[in-house]
């Protein structure tokens, strides 16, 4: 499967997360019939494609706000989230930083949006925005996608008191996750979007929801659950304040991600299904999150975390530039920045005290740009993505890029391909029970169990050889050419299935 990420008619504030048009493709990707025939030709190839669904909120420029906002006596004008007064409803702070509340030119009203002010949050309460959801929904899937990753679906109810929360920063604001995330009574929505929608094709569904607890995962997955399987981000922002508002990087070791890896795995294990993931639009390259020194980012280390995560319980999912070992890079100025929620949280660090060098650390950290650069084709000047200069900064297309590395057994890319193949050929990679092994705190070791089968994935997350327990057995795969049974290699993966 292809997921392609918001195409559709954008002013693009938020990279195409804001939709000014949910039945038009935006010119700068192309046509309409350009899309029908990226399905077709895919269909054509055993591939199939899924979309970003965008329903929690749309753009400001979207006909439905305008129509809220030029006509307060519209029907549109109850599609939005709108409160009466002369001061903000309540002291939430949005996702991207400043106020939920936006106020709304010429009168004392003020309207909800949980992320940018250009992103005004959908009305969920509302039955008739529901059913023009679901229309479309169905619309796209009549033309033959084959699913959606479903963006920030568990934004879209609302703790209906819109009380004051407590402030948590110098703003006088406070977060607003408490009350615009996985509140009680989402599973009826969820209920209602699946029947009306996903359980009339045979689509795939992956939910977009960060900050889910477990013990709440049978809403989402699993038998009864709305969607297909579902990000886990419980493992994935192990490396920031749990604020999650702004990019404070928090100390972590090997064994603090390993912990809470496993603890997915297991919980996620005994109910439904999870879409694994290193990288995303939202998340910096997994390189520079997982191994902090920069002078051990090589081939080693990066085909090394790219085994770890690929054989875990779940369906890996592959975001581009992954696949040839693409990296962060550093940015000198915050004009080097694209992304608002970037810009924002730059703006907010300064109000709690930092430099704006320490602000600028925090972002080049774990900005979302960072994973948003170009695709690196080449060595050409925009590295075989444009003939122009394109609309962000690029990294180090020189050495890390798809021509340097296509023809090159011992490259990432090529890594990437075996570790395809053994999983297509190996059911127990599929259907397999995630089993943890217990190892030292700079290993991570795991295995897949099936039937009679077990195949064992040993990973070594330091610079230095790591003694592990003797196992024996074929060797899959390994980013080294030889496997020295009870010893781990600098920053080794090596995959063996055991005999018995």
């Amino acid at each position: 499967m292809l997921w392609i990420c918001p195409l559709y008619k954008s002013p693009m504030d938020d990279n195409g997360y804001d939709i000014s048009d949910y039945y038009d493709v935006n010119p700068e990707f192309g046509t309409m019939a350009d899309l029908d025939e990226l399905i077709i030709k895919a269909k054509e190839k055993g591939i199939k494609i899924i979309m970003d669904l965008v329903i929690n909120h749309t753009s400001s420029e979207h006909p439905w706000f305008q129509e809220a906002i030029n006509h307060p006596d519209s029907p549109y004008h109850d599609y939005y989230i709108f409160k009466q007064g002369s001061q903000e409803p309540n002291n939430w702070r949005s996702v991207f930083g400043g106020s939920v509340w936006e106020k709304v030119a010429g009168r004392d009203e003020y309207y909800f949006h949980s992320f940018s002010k250009k992103q005004p949050d959908l009305n969920w309460e509302n039955p008739q925005v529901r059913k023009e959801l679901y229309q479309m929904i169905n619309w796209w899937l009549d033309k033959g996608i084959a699913g959606f990753r479903v963006d920030a679906i568990n934004f879209i109810k609302k703790d209906q008191s819109y009380q004051n929360g407590i402030v948590d920063g110098k703003d006088g604001l406070s977060a607003c996750f408490a009350y615009t995330r996985n509140q009680p009574g989402i599973e009826v929505f969820f209920e209602e979007l699946k029947k009306e929608t996903f359980d009339k094709y045979s689509c795939m569904t992956v939910a977009e929801a960060v900050g889910v607890q477990y013990p709440d995962l049978g809403i989402f997955i699993g038998e009864k659950g709305c969607f297909s399987m579902m990000f886990d981000f419980n493992y994935s922002n192990f490396d920031i304040n749990q604020d999650e508002e702004w990019f404070r990087r928090q100390d972590w070791q090997v064994k603090d991600f390993k912990e809470l890896l496993f603890k997915s795995q297991r919980e996620v294990q005994k109910l439904g299904w999870i879409a694994s993931f290193l990288e995303n639009h939202d998340q910096p390259r997994s390189i520079d999150k997982l191994i902090k020194d920069k002078k051990y980012h090589h081939y080693y280390s990066k085909t090394m975390i790219a085994g770890m995560y690929f054989f875990l319980r779940g369906t890996p999912f592959i975001y581009q530039g992954q696949e040839i070992g693409m990296c962060n890079f550093t940015r000198e100025s915050i004009n080097d920045f694209d992304d608002i929620g970037s810009i924002n949280q730059y703006k907010r660090a300064i109000e709690e005290g930092f430099t704006q060098d320490e602000a600028l650390h925090f972002l080049n950290l774990r900005s979302r740009d960072n994973a948003r650069t170009p695709m690196q084709w080449n060595q050409n000047q925009y590295a075989g993505f444009s003939d122009v200069k394109p609309w962000i900064k690029m990294g180090d297309h020189q050495e890390i890029n798809v021509e340097n590395q296509i023809h090159d057994i011992h490259s990432v890319y090529h890594f990437y391909q075996k570790m395809i193949n053994i999983r297509k050929h190996e059911d127990i990679l599929i259907y397999g029970d995630f089993v943890e092994l217990k190892t030292n705190d700079n290993v991570i070791g795991y295995q897949r169990v099936y039937h009679d089968q077990v195949i064992c994935c040993l990973c070594n997350f330091s610079e230095l050889k790591q003694s592990i327990d003797h196992i024996e057995g074929d060797v899959l795969l390994n980013n080294y050419d030889d496997y020295i049974i009870g010893v781990l290699k600098p920053f080794q993966f090596v995959m063996i299935k055991l005999k018995f």
